[in-house]
């Protein structure tokens, strides 16, 4: 029921009664409790329609908080959230890198106090941290990788270590773990990105290629939490082998790693993005970053790749939308944060033909937040977890008119 308090933004009790299909005595009983916990305000009536008017509910943002955490090679990206997914401070720092994981964790654990304590919040109303990373969640609740094949090329000391257990101890927080693209999707739902779609997917591109699902309101992850590995679509069958071990997937022609490798093997577009040399390189999003920006001051070979690789996302996105029946893609990710103005127009065109088009179109979109959005879906994880109960029910209802005319009294 919070869900859809927070989905409608003010709602009354009758309203909640037509969207959960809960009777009036266990809404009246749910809402007092909510209230007693500081979690739901009155908030002043709604239109009168002849009767007496309804009494409107909505979320006390300020009354609990999450940290979403973002890990990858090259960059950790925080998000502290308050109730209704709004970001309250963000924070960006050096990458997991070489270092070993237990070093990383105990500074993900110092980061996550400064940036609690920077906005002055209370420890005791941040309900947890959500952390995300790239590739599945494994049994031990860490980054997945047996021994043959390497789920993680990002993080590879990574495979097999107890994350969610090591970032518990360190911070004394409740820690969930999840997919950076599930992640991505699952923010754009909580903030609204995908708007009333039924059928939407957040289709991510960092270090590498993913998507996240949001069906009929609900995150769709699989039994393994491996639903949206769009990078390893096959697209060329005879194309080049992947690191999942399979030929001519999306990721290997088209991911920004390949645009970068690309781009470092000729020297004139090397030297046009500046990708310098040396033993210490910086990562795949910030040389993807620095092609990307070539690309924005005309250099026409960087334009080029940039092009090349968002055909092939353009071709891959349609099999998605196809397959799902999509109404809503959004693009989002730190590489398209940064090559969104190329990659937009390529996918909408691509996505013109689409199976449903003599029904509905798909809405293709840049993200609202692209270079945070998996810190920011990290940090709803922990919103969904403790507040929106495991359900296939009723999607949360639109935004309603009984919200139009407030009052400044509450009941």
């Amino acid at each position: 029921m919070v869900d859809a308090i927070r989905a409608a933004g003010t709602i009354s009790r009758v309203g909640l009664i037509k969207a959960t299909g809960f009777t009036a005595p266990t809404i009246s009983t749910l809402v007092r409790k909510l209230i007693n916990e500081g979690l739901v305000v009155e908030t002043g009536h709604a239109k009168s329609t002849g009767g007496k008017r309804r009494v409107l509910l909505q979320l006390d943002h300020t009354s609990r908080y999450a940290v979403g955490v973002h890990l990858d090679h090259g960059v950790v990206t925080y998000a502290l959230t308050n109730l209704g997914g709004s970001v309250v401070a963000r924070l960006s720092r050096p990458g997991a890198g070489a270092e070993e994981p237990t070093v990383v964790v105990a500074r993900i654990a110092a980061e996550i106090a400064a940036l609690i304590d920077g906005v002055g919040v209370e420890r005791a109303r941040v309900l947890g941290v959500g952390l995300v990373f790239p590739g599945p969640v494994g049994a031990t609740r860490g980054i997945a990788g047996p021994p043959d094949v390497d789920l993680a090329p990002a993080l590879p000391r990574w495979a097999g270590f107890p994350l969610g257990a090591a970032l518990e101890q360190v911070t004394a927080l409740p820690v969930v773990l999840d997919n950076d693209s599930t992640a991505a999707a699952l923010g754009e739902h909580w903030t609204g990105g995908f708007g009333a779609a039924t059928s939407a997917a957040a289709l991510y591109m960092g270090t590498g290629i993913g998507a996240g699902l949001v069906i009929d309101g609900v995150t769709y992850r699989g039994p393994s939490g491996n639903v949206g590995e769009l990078g390893h679509v096959c697209v060329a069958a005879d194309g080049p082998r992947c690191w999942c071990g399979a030929r001519g997937c999306l990721e290997a022609l088209a991911g920004p790693a390949a645009v970068v490798a690309a781009a470092r093997s000729d020297r004139a577009t090397a030297r046009a993005a500046g990708l310098g040399g040396g033993a210490r390189r910086p990562s795949v999003v910030a040389d993807f970053a620095a092609i990307s920006r070539a690309a924005r001051r005309g250099e026409p070979p960087a334009l080029a790749l940039l092009e090349r690789s968002a055909r092939h996302v353009g071709v891959a996105a349609r099999t998605l939308a196809n397959l799902m029946d999509l109404e809503v893609l959004v693009l989002t990710g730190p590489s398209l944060a940064a090559a969104g103005s190329v990659y937009l127009p390529i996918v909408r065109h691509e996505l013109r033909a689409s199976f449903s088009r003599g029904t509905h179109t798909v809405d293709v979109r840049l993200s609202r937040s692209a270079a945070t959005a998996s810190a920011i879906g990290a940090a709803a994880l922990i919103l969904e977890s403790e507040l929106v109960p495991p359900s296939h029910g009723p999607r949360p209802p639109e935004r309603v008119d009984e919200r139009v005319r407030l009052t400044e009294s509450a009941s």
